[in-house]
């Protein structure tokens, strides 16, 4: 595994983040292959979404939040394949415009009108100053910790909302296992994004011994896209199914793949101790 000779496509590298994936491996027009390839999972997941709500009331609004996973992927997928800075900023803007409706989402939930307006004016503001600060300033430690707590907002409340307004115990705990599974995807995934980085030069060793194609399956940045696309789906649909007030017995069976199973374990799993 050698950089392409070839001039890159889309010149010099401006972004100041640069992942473990060595760049133009298989071609001049991808910087970096597998880290572009697997965004596109957010995007399938997010197609998936759009698809289950085509029948379903309210559908226009209940879409933003799909939209905005589509958005991350495919915006992650530029700034891989471009390495360049305004993509890289699109990509971090992304992602606070995914976490910042699910925010509202689940905070403005059976509140009153004046209170869902003060929430929404206050994530604005917090919205417009840190994408201002990172973006005038380069300055990365903002967005990662604001991120992090919208997604450990998202995580906890949702959480807290499911034994609420889930009545029926056996949706409830296929519902709970699904959101959990989520957390577990995105805390695995966030691992591997470190590994990824703390392991780089011994990962680059090794997928340059083993050759194409399984040198692919090393490519930890590509995974952690693959975990946390997983989580950041769970988390849109579980929000989704609870705030329109539309889960049903069969709710899990009709989420995106693994998630049918996971619901399906956490049944057998119930039967079984009551059961015994």
């Amino acid at each position: 595994m050698e950089n392409s000779t070839r001039a890159p496509f889309w010149g010099p590298q401006t972004s100041y983040l640069n992942f473990c994936e060595e760049d133009y491996i298989v071609t001049r027009y991808i910087a970096e292959f597998i880290n572009t390839l697997s965004s596109l999972v957010y995007v399938i997941y997010g197609i998936h979404g759009l698809v289950q709500l085509r029948h379903e009331k309210n559908a226009g609004s209940r879409a933003i939040a799909y939209c905005g996973l589509m958005g991350v992927g495919i915006c992650s997928a530029g700034y891989h394949m471009t390495l360049k800075y305004h993509t890289q900023m699109s990509d971090e803007l992304s992602m606070h415009l995914l976490t910042t409706p699910l925010v509202y989402r689940i905070l403005s939930f059976q509140t009153s009108p004046q209170h869902s307006r003060t929430v929404g004016i206050i994530l604005a503001l917090l919205f417009t100053v840190v994408m201002v600060v990172h973006m005038v300033m380069d300055e990365f430690l903002l967005h990662a910790t604001t991120f992090g707590m919208a997604v450990y907002l998202i995580a906890t409340r949702t959480l807290k909302i499911i034994p609420r307004e889930i009545p029926d115990p056996a949706t409830r705990k296929r519902i709970q296992t699904v959101a959990l599974f989520g957390c577990a995807s995105f805390i695995f995934g966030y691992l591997v994004w470190l590994v990824d980085n703390w392991a780089c030069r011994v990962l680059t060793t090794t997928r340059r011994s083993v050759g194409l194609p399984l040198a692919f399956f090393l490519e930890l940045h590509g995974w952690w896209h693959v975990f946390t696309a997983i989580g950041g789906y769970i988390a849109v649909a579980v929000i989704d199914l609870i705030t329109s007030g539309e889960v049903r017995k069969d709710s899990a069976e009709r989420l995106a793949w693994p998630l049918p199973a996971v619901a399906r374990l956490a049944g057998a799993e119930a039967g079984l101790k009551k059961e015994a």
